[in-house]
């Protein structure tokens, strides 16, 4: 166990250190194109997400909503009821209103605005592959499995990201973060990689 671990440790910042070096001029690129369509904003995103034994940390992404983005989706949902029953059970929107029209959809859809989070993975926070990062709301979806999902670092990607994400259940989310976390070993974590990939390629299960 402590050797799988260390191994998976190694991998996590060989790969997240590769990876930042070579995409730096589409970090930069990205950046550019936030500030140009919502310059009032910053370009990147931290939220409050759960970590290994429940610690709270910084999750980065790149900005895809628009400023005071909260206020406004709590004035969307209480005008558009239907909206808030999509929001609580998935505790997300397929066609979010908050979201910066032309960068932010394109971001959203290739993943794109997830890429920030190698920087959690360096600083130990995440690992490159894992369970979702949940927010503190969700704790209660997981019941009995939560102790179990705060066992282990959460992942940038993982068995939910590679089975359909959007078109999941919440309930299917639990059983691959548990199921993830039940045959967790380096092999899986390259496939699930190498599917992650072929995914954003074709940009389908997004």
């Amino acid at each position: 166990m402590i050797y799988r671990t260390f191994i998976k440790r190694l991998l996590d910042i060989g790969f997240s250190l590769i990876f930042i070096l070579f995409t730096a001029p589409l970090f930069i690129f990205i950046a550019v194109l936030i500030k140009i369509n919502s310059p009032d904003g910053q370009v990147f995103f931290k939220h409050k997400r759960i970590g290994k034994n429940g610690k709270l940390f910084n999750c980065y992404k790149f900005r895809t909503m628009v400023v005071n983005a909260d206020s406004y989706l709590a004035q969307y949902l209480a005008a558009n009821p239907e909206r808030k029953a999509e929001y609580n059970e998935y505790f997300k929107l397929k066609n979010d209103p908050r979201i910066i029209k032309g960068i932010g959809h394109f971001l959203r859809n290739t993943s794109f605005d997830e890429l920030p989070q190698f920087f959690n993975v360096l600083k130990g926070e995440m690992s490159v592959v894992g369970p979702r990062p949940i927010v503190e709301d969700e704790k209660f979806k997981y019941g009995e499995f939560y102790s179990k999902l705060i066992s282990i670092k959460p992942g940038v990607t993982g068995l939910w990201q590679t089975s359909g994400r959007n078109d999941v259940s919440y309930a299917r989310r639990v059983q691959l973060d548990m199921q993830y976390i039940d045959t967790i070993n380096i092999a899986l974590d390259f496939k699930i990689g190498f599917k992650t990939i072929k995914i954003i390629l074709l940009r389908k299960g997004y």
